[in-house]
C-alpha cells in the first residue's frame, strides 16, 4: 500500500510541516494547513448532495474526517437532522471536506472512490469507526484500514488503486477545499452555513431552532 502515498503527495505541499493531528487542536484550523495547488487548471471536486435539490434551506457542514468533535457530530446530531429536516424535503444538505492532514485527505478520496451512491454510506462508516481507522496513527495501516472500508461498501481493490493512484483526483479535492472554506471563511471543524449565515459546533436542539428560524423567514 504505501506505493500511493507518494503518488498522492502532491496534493498536499506544505501540511503544516507533516504533524499536525486534530486531537491535540481541538479541530481549529490551521493557518497554512495546506498549500494552494499549483496547477491552475486542476479543477475543483463538486459537491456531495444529500436531499431535495429544491428545499428551502440549505445546510452546508464543513468538516474533517480526523477531526474527533466532526464524529460526534455526525453520531449525535446528523442522524436526527436527516430524519426531521433532509429527508421530509425541508432541508438540502452538503457535506465539504476539510483537510488538515494525509489521514483526511485519504479518507475523502475513499469517500468518493465509490461515486455519489455510496457517498453518504462511506461518510456514516469512516465517521463512526474514526478511532478505529486512525489507530496509533501509522500510516500503512491507516491506509489499508481505509481500503477495508472500501471494501466494506462494495468497492474491489483494483478500483480503489486506480482511484487512490489519482493525482489530479486529490489535487480537485484539495482545490475545493480550499477555494470553499476560503470563501465561507472557515477557521474550525464542524462548521456550518445553515441558511447562508454560518455557525459553529452546537447540539441538535440549537441545530434544529436555527433551522426553523430560517424556514419561518
Amino acid at each position: 500500500m504505501n506505493r500511493f502515498i507518494p503518488m498522492i503527495a502532491a496534493a498536499l505541499i506544505a501540511l503544516g510541516g507533516g504533524a499536525y493531528f486534530m486531537s491535540q487542536n481541538n479541530g481549529t484550523v490551521p493557518g497554512v494547513s495546506l498549500a494552494m495547488a499549483e496547477d491552475a487548471a486542476v479543477e475543483p471536486a463538486k459537491d456531495m448532495v444529500m436531499g431535495d435539490e429544491n428545499a428551502p434551506v440549505t445546510v452546508i457542514e464543513y468538516a474533517s474526517y480526523t477531526c474527533p468533535h466532526c464524529a460526534n457530530w455526525h453520531e449525535d446530531v446528523f442522524t436526527k437532522l436527516k430524519a426531521d429536516y433532509i429527508d421530509t424535503g425541508k432541508v438540502k444538505f452538503i457535506h465539504r471536506e476539510v483537510f488538515f492532514d494525509r489521514f483526511g485527505l485519504w479518507a475523502g478520496m475513499i469517500a468518493r472512490c465509490g461515486g455519489d451512491m455510496r457517498y453518504f454510506g462511506l461518510n456514516d462508516l469512516i465517521y463512526s469507526t474514526q478511532k478505529e481507522w486512525i489507530g496509533e496513527g501509522d500510516p500503512t495501516l491507516i491506509l489499508e484500514n481505509l481500503r477495508k472500508i472500501g471494501r466494506k461498501a462494495g468497492m474491489s481493490n483494483e478500483e480503489m488503486d486506480s482511484c487512490m493512484g489519482d493525482e489530479k483526483f486529490a489535487q480537485s479535492l484539495v482545490a475545493a477545499y480550499q477555494t470553499n472554506a476560503t470563501a465561507d471563511e472557515i477557521n474550525s471543524t464542524p462548521s456550518f452555513i445553515i441558511g447562508g449565515e454560518k455557525f459553529s459546533n452546537m447540539s441538535y436542539e440549537d441545530f434544529a431552532a436555527a433551522i426553523d428560524a430560517k424556514l419561518a423567514e
